[in-house]
């Protein structure tokens, strides 16, 4: 079914990516479906990646139930070819990113656009709030809530989101960005999503947007709930994956590197060196473990004393598999594509890039809208 069988205008276009979601798709859809934007028209269009189950079924179900929701078909089955898909597709004024197994509030959509109405911001997101199920989706909950677990994004900053912290006032954001709200224009602008990050593309992307001086700002009222992982194996490859493409983002945006996504390198570096390194440089690792292993310990206590004894008990294993795996996959990420020298300076304070940051022309440009995608 093609964009141009559909009449009329469209205010927004929400983009969502759709790969094996047959458990969770007719609840996803239907939270979707229960956004409202007074004064204008939705569009939906689900890039479909090639699922094993019945994703595909349910997805024409639904777009027979609901004239707004399209179906474009993506054979890569990666978010940014299929947000890029989806975005060729779109005809709204705005764009809105949604996530499969991501809870947004009803008005997420209309507090959006009426923020970038005002003119002086490019994306307009929220907070990404976890909100833990199981033992140890709760105990990454209770990781990302802290300092040492979120480090330097604020996209995961509850204490931003309370009553104490004046909550509803928005805040700016650098490159830890979650889903979000814009121009489709500006988007269009920028080049869309790099298809080369099949994750850490929203990074990528808020780099680009930073880099032309334009804002991007969280909004607490637009805060969405997510499920973290249950399983610390499911957890390390999750975190392995974004250490990996954090270093090829810090590769072509020195800017995007945080002083906080050192960490997790220098704490893999360490252990390595405690357990394998020689002698005298062996034991020097070991003591550089023990402040490491002290926060972790006094981070533990603070969830015993809040009544959180299970959280506490795997904080201790959660947190360390979190930093290991992002820093493992940042030192896989230097090797394969090259170490990020310029980003490293710059975080220790000996360098500051003006105009280095790699070029990048993206699928999506206003010649590339003239191509056809692949459609129901």
């Amino acid at each position: 079914m093609s964009a141009n069988s559909h009449g009329g205008s469209v205010a927004a276009s929400v983009l969502v990516p759709v790969l094996n979601e047959g458990d969770a798709i007719r609840e996803v859809v239907a939270a979707m479906r229960d956004q409202r934007l007074p004064g204008g028209s939705l569009e939906f269009i689900l890039a479909h990646g090639p699922s094993a189950d019945d994703t595909r079924p349910q997805l024409e179900d639904l777009a027979r139930e609901d004239e707004r929701i399209r179906i474009v078909e993506n054979p890569a089955g990666d978010t940014a070819s299929g947000l890029n898909l989806c975005l060729r597709e779109a005809r709204g004024t705005y764009v809105v990113r949604m996530d499969a197994h991501t809870i947004y509030p009803r008005e997420y959509i209309f507090d959006g656009v009426r923020r970038l109405e005002r003119g002086d911001v490019a994306w307009v997101a929220g907070p990404q709030v976890p909100e833990g199920r199981g033992p140890v989706s709760r105990a990454v909950t209770a990781a990302l809530q802290s300092w040492i677990g979120r480090g330097g994004s604020r996209k995961w900053s509850t204490a931003d989101v309370t009553e104490e912290n004046n909550s509803n006032e928005e805040y700016d954001l650098d490159t830890g960005v979650f889903c979000g709200v814009w121009r489709r224009a500006d988007l269009i602008s920028v080049g869309g999503f790099d298809e080369e990050w099949p994750i850490n593309q929203d990074s990528e992307l808020a780099a680009r947007f930073l880099r032309r001086d334009h804002r991007i700002v969280c909004l607490p009222a637009m805060a969405a709930r997510y499920y973290p992982r249950d399983s610390l194996d499911g957890l390390w490859r999750q975190y392995r994956r974004y250490g990996l493409y954090r270093a090829k983002t810090a590769l072509r945006h020195p800017t995007s590197l945080r002083r906080s996504a050192i960490l997790p390198p220098v704490v893999a570096i360490d252990l390595a060196m405690a357990l394998v390194a020689p002698g005298k440089l062996r034991r020097l690792a070991r003591v550089g473990l023990i402040p490491y292993a002290g926060l972790v310990a006094y981070e533990a206590m603070q969830l015993a004393r809040r009544g959180k004894p299970v959280e506490a008990g795997l904080l201790p294993v959660v947190l360390p598999t979190i930093h290991l795996a992002h820093g493992v996959g940042f030192i896989e990420g230097a090797s394969r594509w090259g170490i990020p020298w310029r980003a490293l300076l710059r975080v220790s304070g000996t360098y500051r890039p003006e105009n280095d940051e790699q070029p990048y022309r993206g699928p999506v440009n206003a010649s590339g809208l003239n191509g056809s995608a692949p459609k129901t």
